[in-house]
């Protein structure tokens, strides 16, 4: 079965491996970013978010310790096991759509239904750093689910066992104007094909045909699917070699001012280009991604 309109999941955050964490920090700074501080895995891998107003943020991902991530490959860990897979592949990326719930186990029983699961749940805790100063354990519980068809992308829901009460105003402030993420573009030869898989995970969103693929709505975000040449006349960059099945491909942030957006970046002797009514950033290492910026009222 589908998740009904009425469950929508929420987009949570995009999954981003990285070469390194410093990289990443440096890459999104310039780009005019604010970037939380280093968190660390129980299972060898280590993060440095960018968190937004929205409440959705990106995940840079890197290996803290090989060592530990081929322990935890073995012992069946699905997140690891992905990411280290992808990195075979890809220097980095756009690996996961990540959606917002309350019952992961309700939601891995659904993709093992849907012939759509991606491999056991994952608990884990880390430690975080509270509102008060004090540190506490956050406990995440994870439901993946993976198309064959689709070896460099998947999705999974997450769901936070232990709500902690962390301030973040001052993270999500960033100097670039980000607000949101308003969209996430992905591309594949047949982009509708993969519509019942997102429905699956994210729930009955709308969906509607566009020239180059098909738009989906999530709870709090649109999922944009392309093919490579939607993709190359979005851009207006060189046409991708084709991917195969469902890939990341872009980030769309929604800003208060594009103009702003743009004066700083140019400030920071980062290169742009304006397509339409975006303001399109190519791809360099350490941000996972293109990023696209648009203004939102």
């Amino acid at each position: 079965m589908t998740l009904p309109a009425s469950e929508r999941r929420p987009l949570d955050h995009l999954v981003l491996p990285v070469k390194t964490l410093a990289e990443a920090r440096a890459r999104l700074a310039a780009l005019g970013f604010t970037v939380a501080p280093e968190a660390r895995h129980p299972f060898g891998t280590e993060n440095a978010c960018v968190f937004l107003a929205s409440g959705t943020y990106l995940e840079p991902l890197a290996v803290a310790s090989l060592k530990e991530c081929q322990a935890a490959v073995e012992q069946g860990n699905v997140f690891v096991a992905r990411d280290q897979a992808f990195r075979l592949r890809h220097a980095e990326g756009l690996l996961a759509i990540v959606g917002q719930t309350a019952d992961a186990g309700l939601d891995h029983a659904r993709f093992v239904e849907n012939g759509l699961s991606g491999g056991d749940m994952l608990a884990f805790e880390r430690p975080v750093l509270q509102a008060d100063g004090q540190t506490a354990q956050a406990g995440f519980r994870l439901a993946f689910s993976a198309d064959p068809q689709s070896p460099d992308f998947f999705l999974f829901t997450c769901q936070r066992v232990r709500p902690l009460t962390v301030d973040r105003a001052a993270l999500e402030r960033h100097d670039n104007g980000a607000l949101a993420i308003t969209s996430v573009i992905l591309t594949a030869d047949d982009p509708a094909s993969h519509l019942p898989w997102l429905r699956v995970v994210l729930g009955e969103g709308w969906a509607e045909a566009r020239p180059y693929g098909v738009a989906f709505s999530t709870a709090a975000a649109q999922i944009e699917i392309v093919d490579a040449a939607g993709l190359q006349a979005m851009t207006g960059l060189p046409e991708r070699p084709a991917a195969e099945g469902l890939s990341g491909a872009a980030v769309v942030f929604g800003v208060a001012d594009l103009q702003v957006t743009e004066r700083l970046l140019a400030d920071k002797g980062v290169a742009t280009i304006r397509r339409q009514s975006r303001l399109i950033v190519p791809h360099q290492a350490g941000q996972g991604a293109l990023y696209l910026f648009q203004e939102v009222s």
